[in-house]
């Protein structure tokens, strides 16, 4: 039996690569990129996700509908893909990219359960709001957070603690889930208790904080927190 955190009254999730999977988007392009699927894939969420940091580190923000196409430009330069009608293609992808299979009952076993759902994102509003919706995932939401409200990415504090500020409990109320190490082991180190959904099955990170579960899809989440 899995051991339950206790005194959770929040579910807070990533977004991409956690609820939604960023992959899709290029696989709706399949015709057009054939061998370099994955190949771009990968490069453009390293770059997307490096931009993001060293925006934050140079305190030059942008919201993360530029960051993505800036990455994607920089991924599609880099592998020679100079396909008419590509990139655009992409970039509207991106805005109704799928739910990981599991996604929707979860969120309703929570809310089902007594717990608060939440989204708290790098995204733009514009596109979690997009995501959200072609997720059908409007009704098991209980708030939808993006880092434009603090003006940084994660994993800087201020993100994690407009969690807090927004649903009004202190950060270990508050289960974070993600698929993304650095960003579990940042909302660990913040104080929230945090479930790390290990999709892509990365090694642990040197970081300050650590993971209270590791867990390979959000399914198992519901008996963590106590919503059977």
């Amino acid at each position: 039996m899995t051991a339950k955190l206790g005194e959770v009254q929040a579910c807070v999730f990533d977004a991409y690569g956690t609820l939604f999977d960023f992959a899709s988007a290029t696989r709706g392009c399949r015709d057009l990129l054939g061998d370099d699927l994955d190949k771009l894939t990968t490069l453009w969420r390293d770059k997307q996700l490096q931009y993001t940091w060293l925006r934050a580190i140079q305190g030059r923000h942008a919201d993360f509908w530029q960051v993505t196409g800036d990455a994607l430009d920089f991924a599609l330069e880099t592998l020679k893909l100079d396909r008419p009608g590509l990139r655009d293609r992409l970039m509207e992808l991106y805005l109704t990219l799928d739910a990981f299979p599991e996604v929707p009952d979860v969120l309703r076993r929570l809310k089902t359960g007594g717990i608060r759902t939440a989204i708290l994102s790098n995204g733009s509003p514009a596109m979690l709001a997009s995501a959200v919706k072609h997720a059908r995932l409007d009704d098991l939401l209980d708030g939808i957070l993006s880092v434009e409200e603090v003006g940084v990415y994660k994993p800087n504090p201020r993100v994690y603690q407009l969690a807090v500020d927004r649903l009004a409990i202190r950060a270990s109320q508050i289960s974070f889930q993600s698929s993304n190490a650095w960003d579990a082991y940042a909302a660990s180190s913040f104080g929230m208790k945090v479930v790390w959904c290990n999709r892509y099955r990365q090694r642990k990170e040197r970081l300050p904080g650590q993971p209270d579960r590791e867990i390979e899809t959000l399914a198992e989440l519901p008996a963590i927190v106590g919503a059977i």
